[in-house]
């Protein structure tokens, strides 16, 4: 989903080696983000993978890890609690902060949730924090434990069945949940706060949303994720909700830089996310978007296509050269639009070709440029105004070829 994601690992709050993964971006690294899992998940549910790899599309390299006792992590869950886990979470920020940079952005999904409210304040390095489908209060996942916290009560542990698995819930584990209080730790955290919850999820119910935002000082948002479960199940909502927060979270990170003419020539990167057949993030110095291919061929269609960008780079370029030929020659010229349709055709029905590409037979590509000037174009103009156009440097390209070098590493 990112341009590569690394293993690492590192000593939780008992000592146990904490599985990890670090998903970065292609290019320059804007922050860090620190993503905290639901209860009993691991760090590869589907929406913690989605929501790291958007983030990391956005520039933002992130780190999620298993808490001790799940996933690939190592320790005895059985022992654990909700202060175990903020312990945990701080363990990963300290490495984080010794290995690469401190997070400026906490994400915590359902009681991991819960866990980066709960530290968020301590953490002077974090600018943001964004909770899915998170409890007001740690003891809401008490409710989980059904009719067994009598018998935790009783026989000081019980083994309790979540989501299909069991563990071994122990009596320290509830006290520890009980004992915890979110509303004054989020009042006082004096961080950015994004809040999103699905208005009919089943396990956390929104009213844990309503009391997050009411406790929360400004800023302070909420994203109502109409239809979603719990745990994102639908891919959809999974890829709605990283988009959200990407965008989000920009406003609370310093601008990137803008490129200037003489700064060196900066690669373009495209690397796949692993979503669908043929989907690519693009990165051209501070900008990112996805690349794709319509549905009727196999793709999602969920960004241009590669011929989609070529006719792009032509009509950008075209547009381009026509404003800078006009102010040089302080010709009074009303804004252009340039559409560009692209297809392959015959060499033999082109009138455009010449004999000897006639001659070669086969198709080539066509690209038909229309260009329309608001106000109309000036008298006399329609021939100058078509010279230029053939003048743009991608026009010149595409006409006379060039010359593509492959090297493998």
């Amino acid at each position: 989903m990112t341009a590569h994601t690394i293993r690492a690992e590192f000593e939780g709050h008992s000592g146990a080696r904490l599985a990890a993964r670090l998903d970065l971006p292609a290019g320059a690294i804007r922050a860090w983000a620190l993503f905290a899992h639901c209860f009993t998940c691991s760090k590869d549910t589907l929406a913690a993978k989605r929501i790291s790899g958007e983030l990391a599309r956005a520039g933002i390299a992130v780190m999620r890890f298993d808490f001790t006792g799940l996933g690939s992590s190592d320790g005895e869950f059985a022992s654990t609690n909700f202060s175990s886990n903020v312990a945990d979470l701080r363990a990963a920020a300290d490495w984080l902060a010794d290995h690469y940079d401190a997070p400026e952005i906490l994400v915590g999904h359902s009681l991991g949730g819960a866990a980066v409210l709960a530290i968020a304040g301590e953490l002077d390095s974090v600018k943001a924090v964004a909770t899915l489908g998170a409890p007001a209060e740690a003891s809401h996942v008490i409710q989980n434990f059904g009719d067994h916290v009598d018998e935790i009560r009783a026989e000081g542990e019980a083994e309790v069945n979540l989501g299909g698995r069991t563990f071994t819930i122990k009596q320290q584990f509830v006290e520890d949940l009980s004992a915890t209080s979110l509303a004054d730790r989020i009042g006082h955290m004096k961080k950015a706060l994004l809040i999103l919850h699905a208005p009919r999820d089943e396990v956390v119910g929104i009213d844990n949303a309503a009391a997050i935002f009411g406790a929360a000082k400004h800023p302070k948002s909420f994203v109502s994720l109409d239809g979603a479960d719990h745990l994102l199940t639908d891919p959809a909502d999974a890829n709605y909700v990283a988009g959200v927060i990407a965008s989000w979270v920009a406003r609370y990170l310093p601008a990137e830089e803008p490129r200037r003419e003489n700064d060196p020539v900066e690669d373009v990167v495209v690397g796949e996310t692993g979503q669908g057949r043929f989907q690519v993030s693009v990165q051209a110095g501070p900008h990112r978007f996805l690349a794709d291919e319509p549905a009727d061929v196999g793709g999602a269609d969920t960004g241009p296509s590669p011929y989609d960008l070529i006719s792009a780079a032509l009509g950008a370029c075209t547009a381009m050269t026509l404003r800078m030929y006009v102010r040089l020659k302080k010709i009074d010229l009303g804004l252009v639009t340039v559409t560009v349709r692209h297809n392959k055709v015959h060499a033999a029905d082109c009138l455009e070709c010449t004999d000897e590409e006639r001659a070669n037979g086969g198709k080539i590509d066509r690209f038909e440029r229309i260009i329309a000037i608001d106000g109309g174009t000036p008298d006399g103009l329609a021939d100058k105004i078509a010279e230029i156009a053939g003048k743009c440097p991608v026009h010149r390209t595409l006409e006379h070829g060039a010359k593509v070098v492959t090297t493998l590493r």
